[in-house]
């Protein structure tokens, strides 16, 4: 059996963008970084108005990144000063009409005060790229449907809406009726 946990790619890190502040670098997570991740995710949460779907904590999060079985894998961005400004997290996903896992997209967020300087794009590209070295069939996520910045963006960037699909989602005690 083949195991399909996610791998580092060789390709990162590599130099994102010079903007206004200085460079930025892309490249994988690290545990260091993981109080950061959770800042940015909080960040995100606040901006969809989420926050009170949170739970997440730095232990809750590391073990799912960096435990002996990491189920996601997370790349920032980070700013010349140290600063990580932005996130990628991202997890396996597999489509049976193309037998062939695929990148599935969970978050990306950059500081707003490090919007502009091309972080998303390049964000994006990148787990493109590492989606197409991997072999995989697919790179896919979802975008609130009032968040019309982003849907601009994605579709910018050659992405496809797909208005026939709707999200269906088991959680909390919907979720846990299923328990044995």
């Amino acid at each position: 059996m083949n195991d399909l946990s996610p791998t580092p790619s060789p390709v990162i890190p590599h130099p994102l963008a010079e903007g206004e502040d200085g460079l930025y670098i892309l490249r994988p997570a690290r545990p260091a970084d993981v109080p950061a991740l959770v800042g940015l995710i909080t960040e995100l949460a606040e901006f969809e108005n989420l926050t009170h779907l949170l739970s997440l904590t730095p232990e809750a999060l590391a073990p799912h990144l960096f435990g002996e079985k990491p189920v996601a894998e997370s790349w920032v961005a980070e700013h010349q000063s140290g600063e990580v400004v932005a996130f990628a997290l991202t997890f396996l996903n597999f489509s049976t009409f193309l037998a062939k896992p695929g990148l599935y997209l969970e978050d990306l967020y950059v500081k707003p005060a490090h919007r502009g300087a091309g972080l998303g794009r390049r964000m994006l590209t990148l787990l493109a790229g590492i989606a197409n070295e991997r072999g995989y069939g697919r790179f896919e996520w979802c975008v609130l449907d009032w968040n019309e910045n982003a849907i601009r963006f994605y579709e910018k960037m050659g992405a496809t809406l797909l208005p026939d699909w709707r999200l269906c989602r088991l959680s909390g005690e919907s979720l846990h009726r299923y328990a044995p």
